[in-house]
């Protein structure tokens, strides 16, 4: 909180919460962190979700590294370096909405 809070943004009220199968009919886009994530979510996932599961770093521009690592007990610059990846995967994931959101506007 303390890294994003130096950055301008107030993350103090957010709370990660479990992954829940109504969410597969709610979500276009279902994101994991990290591989390990990422089967799970394929292991729980019905068959007719259309949507996009996929891991958060498939959305950023970093060719060297595909998990979004876990900062703790690792120092507090690694916290700097994951909200690095986040800002980036954000942004690409934002260009993919627009990109997506085109498409359907142009096809209806």
């Amino acid at each position: 909180m303390r890294e994003a809070a130096r950055r301008g943004v107030d993350i103090s009220t957010l709370r990660g919460r479990q992954l829940q199968v109504e969410d597969f009919a709610r979500f276009d886009y279902i994101i994991a962190m990290d591989r390990a994530n990422l089967a799970e979510l394929e292991r729980q996932c019905p068959s007719h979700f259309r949507g996009e599961l996929r891991l958060f770093l498939d959305y950023a521009d970093c060719a060297n590294i595909s998990e979004v690592p876990d900062p703790y007990h690792e120092g507090r610059e690694r916290f700097a370096e994951v909200l690095d990846l986040v800002e980036q995967a954000s942004e690409g994931l934002l260009f993919e909405l627009i990109r997506a959101k085109r498409i359907a506007d142009a096809t209806a």
